[in-house]
C-alpha cells in the first residue's frame, strides 16, 4: 500500500515539470521575441495607417529597399550555384581536403559578421592587400556597392549547402548511376534526376539564404560607409533612423522586415510540409 502511494505521490511531482517548462520557455520566448515584435507593431501604427504609408514612401527608405532587393539579387543566385557545387562535391566524391573545405563553409556561422566585414576592408580597402591594384584600376570595392555584395554572399554563404548536402547523402548516387548507364549526359542527369530529388532541400536552402541576405546588418555596415539614398540597406536605414530620433520611421522599415521574417517562416512551414508528403509517398 506505501509503494502505491508512494508512486502517486512521484507521479505528481513528475507532472509539474513539463508544466513548468513550459511556462519558462514561454516566458523566455515572451521577453525575447513576442513582446520586442508586438512593439515594433505598435510603435509603426500608434498613429494610424496614413503616417505608416508616408514613412515608407521617403526618399532614402525607397533606395534602401531598392539596393536591399539588388543585393539579394547578385548574392542568392551566386550562393545557389556555388552551394549546389560544393554540395555535390562533398556528397559525391572522397578526396583530401574534403573535411577541411566542409569547416571552411561554416565559418561564416562561427565568425562575427563584424570581423567578417573588416576581413575584407584588410583585403580589398584602400591600404589593403589589393588596394593598390584596385586604386590602378580605378576600381572601388570598400564602401560601395560590391563591397556590400560580398559581405551579403559571405554571411549567406552556407545555407544552400548545409541544407543541399544531407539530402544528397539520403538518396545516394545510385539514380544518378542508372541515368548515366542508360545513356544520359552529366547535364540530363541533373536536371532530370537530382535536381527533382532534392528541391525541397534547395528551397529550403534558397529561402533562408534570401532571409539572411536581407537582413544583414554587421558586415555591410561595416563595408558600406552607410551613405543615405548610395550605400544604405534597410537594416542600416532603420538604425540611422532610430540614431536620428525618427523613431516612427524606424519602426515602419522594421516591420517590412518582420514580415519577411513571418513570409519565411511561412514557406519554410510549407516547404517542410511538403517534403513529408513526398517522403510518405
Amino acid at each position: 500500500m506505501s509503494t502505491i502511494v508512494s508512486s502517486t505521490r512521484s507521479r505528481k511531482k513528475v507532472a509539474w515539470v513539463p508544466a513548468v517548462l513550459i511556462t519558462i520557455a514561454i516566458a523566455f520566448l515572451a521577453l525575447i521575441i513576442y513582446i520586442p515584435a508586438i512593439n515594433v507593431f505598435y510603435q509603426a501604427f500608434k498613429n494610424g495607417v496614413a503616417p505608416f504609408l508616408a514613412n515608407l514612401r521617403q526618399p532614402n527608405f525607397m533606395a534602401a529597399v531598392r539596393l536591399t532587393i539588388a543585393l539579394a539579387a547578385i548574392s542568392v543566385p551566386l550562393n545557389i550555384i556555388f552551394g549546389l557545387c560544393t554540395a555535390w562535391a562533398l556528397a559525391r566524391k572522397q578526396f583530401r581536403g574534403r573535411a577541411l573545405l566542409l569547416s571552411i563553409i561554416d565559418l561564416p556561422f562561427a565568425i562575427s559578421p563584424v570581423v567578417a566585414g573588416l576581413m575584407l576592408v584588410l583585403l580589398y580597402g584602400r591600404n589593403g592587400w589589393f588596394g593598390p591594384m584596385l586604386n590602378a584600376a580605378d576600381i572601388k570595392i570598400i564602401f560601395a556597392f560590391p563591397g556590400m555584395v560580398l559581405a551579403t554572399m559571405f554571411v549567406s554563404l552556407p545555407f544552400v549547402a548545409r541544407e543541399v548536402i544531407p539530402v544528397l547523402d539520403e538518396i545516394g548516387p545510385e539514380q544518378e548511376e542508372a541515368a548515366s548507364t542508360l545513356g544520359a549526359s552529366h547535364w540530363q542527369t541533373f536536371w532530370r534526376v537530382t535536381l527533382p530529388s532534392i528541391r525541397w532541400g534547395l528551397l529550403y536552402g534558397v529561402i533562408l539564404t534570401n532571409a539572411r541576405a536581407m537582413g544583414e546588418f554587421g558586415a555591410v555596415s561595416v563595408v558600406s560607409g552607410n551613405l543615405a539614398g548610395k550605400t544604405q540597406s534597410l537594416p542600416l536605414f532603420i538604425e540611422e533612423e532610430y540614431k536620428q530620433y525618427a523613431t516612427e520611421s524606424a519602426y515602419s522599415a522594421a516591420v517590412l522586415l518582420a514580415l519577411l521574417a513571418v513570409v519565411t517562416l511561412i514557406v519554410k512551414e510549407i516547404m517542410q510540409r511538403k517534403s513529408r508528403i513526398s517522403e510518405e509517398e
